[in-house]
């Protein structure tokens, strides 16, 4: 059977608080058997991939293709900066 990980063992794991795991536990991969909660190995690397960030510009910058792959909203950009405001 996998290791299951307690929240202060999870929150040790990927290096946060446990705090946050339980503020952000309805977003988070987890396991839950009454009131007791426990993160698999699986579940920690999706947690962890889920807020993985890669330059996107510069000499180390993941190619769009490769980046696509990984996740679905991983080809988003955000929209180029409005215009100046126009006085009527």
């Amino acid at each position: 059977m996998n290791r299951r990980f307690t929240y202060p063992e999870a929150a040790a794991a990927l290096r946060v608080e446990e705090s946050w795991l339980r503020r952000h536990i309805k977003a988070l991969p987890h396991s839950k058997k009454g009131r007791v909660v426990t993160f698999s190995e699986a579940d920690l690397d999706a947690i962890d991939a889920m807020f993985h960030h890669a330059p996107t510009a510069g000499p180390l910058a993941v190619p769009a293709s490769a980046a696509a792959g990984s996740h679905p909203l991983a080809g988003l950009r955000p929209l180029p900066q409005r215009g100046s405001l126009r006085s009527a």
